[in-house]
């Protein structure tokens, strides 16, 4: 997934009240997508301000970013951290796949239901 721009607007509300940091986690597989945001430092949750902030955060995510969550029911994602700080940004994507473990055969045992 390729990082989208900032907002002017959100980047200044964001490094006014002290973030460093805001992690974007998309998730899906199982045709929902979701999205958790983490910024850093971690503010109180608790906090009606910090609420309103997050949910600013994550207007704007699903305003910039299309995620349908769509798939073939294995878990996958996308990670994208805005380093507002040093002005970087970081992408990094991760699944989950079925892998079949050892196989084991054997002989069909018929228990008498009279014995």
């Amino acid at each position: 997934m390729n990082a989208e721009p900032i907002s002017k607007e959100l980047y200044n509300k964001l490094i006014a009240e002290g973030i460093n940091d805001v992690k974007l986690s998309f998730s899906g597989g199982s045709d929902e997508g979701y999205l958790d945001v983490t910024v850093y430092p971690h503010l109180d949750p608790s906090d009606e301000a910090v609420r309103n902030l997050i949910k600013e955060i994550e207007d704007w995510a699903w305003s910039v970013y299309s995620y349908s969550g769509a798939g073939e029911g294995y878990d996958y994602g996308d990670e994208i951290v805005y380093d507002l700080k040093n002005k970087r940004v970081r992408t990094s994507e991760w699944y989950t796949s079925r892998v079949d473990g050892d196989e084991d055969e054997g002989d069909l045992v018929i228990e008498d239901e009279g014995n």
